[in-house]
């Protein structure tokens, strides 16, 4: 899962993306609303995170303008503007969630999990195709009872085609999903990982299907 991270505080915008990349997240960081604007034009995400008081541009207005082009990515807002007034705002402007600072990090990243499963169509922190489960919470991933040793990577693979399970997800998302500002992952290595997670799936009841000129496709094995 990608995620924008729009945050001018340096101490805070380390510490936030550092938790996020701990929990798996891939993860791009604009320190101003400039940058954010640029970002959302240019790329694809799963949810943003969202400061107000940012400088070159406000947060409300970035969230104004990628609601009104139809963008329908989770935002949470991340501000110190604790009235209700404020609140009411960034709600009617478009947020999903509005998190005062300070704040735990554990709580942010659980209510990032709960927008994300929402968006998905899901209420359960599970996801169960065939044999295979996954638990968004823990990142484990288990055929039967018995857990599956998958690389970082192989997980974040997983993740998207579990997503998108029934449907055709194309290489090009899967590598850019997997893919942040200050790192690269190109077609060839999710064909990689791809293969990998074949051979641990094998007898999962799960089948990951090529597409040619289309993509992949993750469904129950026949």
């Amino acid at each position: 899962m990608k995620i924008l991270l729009v945050e001018d505080d340096p101490t805070l915008g380390e510490a936030v993306m550092l938790a996020l990349r701990q929990a798996g997240f891939s993860v791009d960081w604009a320190r101003d609303g400039v940058q954010a604007e640029l970002a959302l034009d240019g790329y694809a995400y799963d949810a943003m995170l969202l400061d107000l008081g940012l400088p070159r541009r406000e947060g409300l207005a970035i969230l104004r303008q990628a609601r009104g082009r139809g963008a329908i990515l989770p935002v949470i807002i991340l501000t110190a503007r604790d009235t209700v007034e404020d609140r009411v705002r960034g709600l009617d402007a478009g947020a999903d969630d509005y998190v005062l600072k300070p704040f735990a990090l554990d709580e942010l990243l659980a209510r990032l999990r709960a927008l994300l499963r929402r968006s998905q169509g899901r209420a359960d922190p599970q996801i169960r195709v065939g044999r295979l489960s996954f638990d968004s919470v823990r990142r484990q991933a288990s055929v039967g009872d018995t857990p599956l040793a998958l690389s970082a990577r192989e997980i974040e693979v997983l993740e998207i085609l579990l997503a998108h399970a029934g449907r055709v997800t194309a290489k090009e998302a899967i590598a850019d999903r997997l893919t942040g500002w200050d790192d690269g992952v190109g077609e060839n290595a999710v064909e990689v990982y791809i293969h990998r997670l074949r051979r641990k799936l094998h007898d999962s009841g799960v089948a990951i299907r090529t597409l040619r000129g289309l993509g992949y496709l993750l469904e129950a094995a026949p």
